[in-house]
């Protein structure tokens, strides 16, 4: 059935399909986590132009009510996670608290030699090398942070124990506990790597969290650089 926008209105006619595709969210016609109508759908349903559809869908996308996969469509977001930046708290306990089910995917695990920045963050000279383990955090099977943690050599031993668990519960168990963290947010863009493990396009914008861990002595424990996709998790600061 056709649903043709004002074309006379003061409103842009990518304004009215927002306003449309918002109200259809609200009303549960496109539920959370729901595939919407294709560009082409879209078009013929409005009577509208291709630019008029992606314009509508991109505002939506930044406003963190639709996110796109690559090669599967747009979807409605989600419920986003929350995490309290105030206290240094692992993604699994940080899901835990809300009733949700973290899980982990081992990436990858090798020795890295230490980047001058590197070492001036862990206290350590530039010809050490630096444990770096890369894992995949989901949320029921969705992808939601891919993580880069780096620690003095070490801490390898996390490459076994950690690889598909909470990396912080390793830690404690060796008696280190990480009590405390200087936290920088920016915006990031996927990389094709990037955007591989999150299922998004490269170059969506991303936040990006890089941190020092300070262990219960005051001692820069690990460096840990976190891609996280916006539409499925959010900060408390």
């Amino acid at each position: 059935m056709n649903q043709y926008l004002e074309k006379k209105s003061q409103s842009p006619l990518y304004q009215q399909l927002m306003i449309r595709l918002k109200n259809d969210i609200s009303a549960g016609i496109y539920p959370s986590g729901a595939r919407i109508p294709s560009e082409q759908q879209l078009c013929e349903t409005y009577n509208v132009s291709r630019v008029t559809v992606r314009k509508a869908i991109l505002d939506l996308v930044q406003e963190g009510l639709l996110v796109r996969r690559q090669g599967k469509g747009t979807f409605v977001a989600g419920t986003r996670m929350q995490r309290d930046l105030r206290h240094v708290t692992s993604f699994t306990d940080a899901c835990a608290q809300r009733g949700q089910q973290a899980e982990t995917r081992f990436i990858s695990a090798q020795m890295v030699p230490a980047t001058a920045e590197d070492a001036a963050l862990l206290g350590l000279t530039t010809d050490e090398t630096l444990f770096e383990l890369i894992r995949l955090r989901l949320i029921s099977g969705e992808p939601v942070m891919l993580e880069i943690n780096r620690f003095p050599a070490a801490f390898a031993y996390l490459k076994d124990e950690a690889a598909e668990t909470s990396l912080y519960a390793c830690l404690q168990a060796h008696g280190v506990i990480p009590a405390s963290a200087v936290h920088d947010i920016s915006l990031g863009h996927a990389t094709p790597m990037v955007s591989r493990h999150l299922d998004t396009e490269v170059g969506d914008a991303l936040l990006l969290l890089d941190e020092v861990i300070h262990d219960q002595h005051g001692q820069p424990l690990h460096l840990s650089r976190q891609w996280i996709r916006g539409d499925k998790f959010t900060f408390r600061i």
